[in-house]
């Protein structure tokens, strides 16, 4: 679930970048489309309460994405946000 959610964060750089360069564009289907059949693949193998949670990870790669390919700023409410869902995640993929 961990690379569906890099790659569903990729595809969406790409699809940003794909506004002007149509490479990307395509780049960003053929990256969200493998995240896609990867996710399926994790829901036929893990109960839904506890893979579907760690799509939230895609929200850390888009931030790092952010500070370091589009110049964006990191700010304290962004990184207590990235906690908060950390925790979250933690709390609901936990299965005992």
């Amino acid at each position: 679930m961990l690379i569906s959610a890099f790659l569903t964060a990729t595809g969406q750089l790409f699809w940003k970048w794909g506004l002007t360069d149509w490479f990307f564009f395509g780049a960003g289907f053929l990256c969200y489309g493998l995240g896609a059949i990867l996710m399926i693949k994790a829901f036929a193998m893990e109960k839904l309460s506890v893979a579907y949670p760690l799509m939230c990870a895609s929200y850390i790669f888009a931030l790092i994405y952010g500070y370091f390919l589009l110049g964006e700023d990191i700010t304290v409410q962004k990184l207590a946000a990235v906690v908060l869902l950390g925790i979250g995640v933690t709390l609901t993929s936990v299965d005992r």
